[in-house]
């Protein structure tokens, strides 16, 4: 038996990681550190006196560093640009992104700033009006913008999550077969579509009220930008509106923040009737995508909740979305 037995996800010392912090970014010895979030990454709130940061650590073989290097460009592109997004900080030496050797392999840290307000899953219609307008701003800084990170499209979407989420399960369960009728009828919807009407650039990919924090009632900031990467900006305007139809039972309550959302964009830029008649299904490619995610990250993540009665649940907020929107899948 090997002198350390191998490990594949470690969760690091909050004060070692902490005493890191304040020696690489020449913070006060007032510094502390502690553990906000253990997923996807781990996630460290750091406090020095009254400023307040956020220290992400990428779980090993999850990013390269040049994929996190294009994640930073795109953030500091934005801060540039006056957008309202959790920013890098670079540290005494000028770098952005810390290697630390951790039991199972190099690890990357990046200091983030903190998002002013709160987050919740239970914001007015107003604010459902400013989210949309900061999300279309966004948008203004992203459209033709490329990264040199994943372009998605329906092989890395659709085609290739399906036989993942298959071959994860072991099983031809109800729930698989339906995924993959839904992702020959969306590869299809795709192609049938004039993809050149629709705006392009970085998406973020991820925008819901997890990934945002609303200061308030008034201001809102986006981070966890881990997922960015080149795409069709309807992709991340579908997704919020499905992830509002997920957290909101009432769907009169759902259609009045929805439209609000639409409302506020709108008052920024334009959603064309082309991008409108795609977001019905921008949403259900992604979830597919996401679906697949949790099953190739499940030795790294907490997943215990991953399981049939999960699948279960993610495909019944599919086909609610399917149904609220008179989508017939052929």
């Amino acid at each position: 038996m090997p002198e350390k037995f191998p490990t594949i996800n470690s969760t690091l010392s909050t004060n070692a990681l902490g005493k890191l912090i304040q020696q690489q970014y020449g913070l006060s010895n007032r510094t502390e550190c502690s553990i906000f979030r253990l997923a996807m990454n781990h996630l460290y709130i750091v406090h020095d006196n009254e400023d307040k940061y956020v220290f992400r650590v990428y779980t090993c073989d999850w990013r390269t560093k040049s994929q996190i290097k294009e994640e930073l460009k795109l953030l500091l592109h934005l801060k540039e640009n006056n957008r309202q997004v959790a920013y890098p900080i670079k540290d005494k030496s000028n770098e952005y992104i810390q290697e630390i050797e951790a039991p199972e392999g190099k690890r990357f840290g990046v200091l983030f700033s903190y998002a002013k307000g709160t987050k919740t899953a239970k914001f007015s219609s107003q604010t459902s009006f400013l989210i949309g307008q900061a999300l279309a701003k966004v948008h203004q800084s992203t459209e033709g913008f490329q990264l040199e990170r994943m372009s998605y499209n329906t092989d890395n979407l659709l085609i290739k999550p399906v036989a993942r989420i298959k071959e994860f399960f072991h099983k031809n369960i109800s729930e698989i077969e339906f995924l993959e009728k839904l992702s020959a009828f969306l590869t299809l919807k795709i192609q049938n579509t004039d993809l050149l009407k629709l705006r392009h650039g970085s998406v973020h990919l991820d925008v819901w009220f997890d990934n945002l924090h609303i200061d308030d009632e008034k201001e809102i900031t986006f981070f966890d930008f881990d997922f960015c990467g080149n795409g069709y900006l309807c992709f991340d305007i579908s997704y919020f509106m499905f992830q509002l139809l997920a957290t909101h039972l009432n769907e009169e309550e759902y259609q009045e923040k929805a439209e609000s959302f639409l409302e506020g964009y709108e008052t920024v830029t334009q959603i064309s009737n082309e991008e409108k008649q795609f977001l019905p299904f921008a949403c259900l490619a992604i979830m597919i995508y996401y679906i697949s995610v949790q099953c190739d990250r499940f030795d790294y993540w907490t997943n215990i909740f991953l399981n049939e009665d999960h699948l279960k649940r993610m495909v019944g907020n599919l086909k609610r979305w399917i149904a609220y929107n008179n989508i017939e899948i052929e």
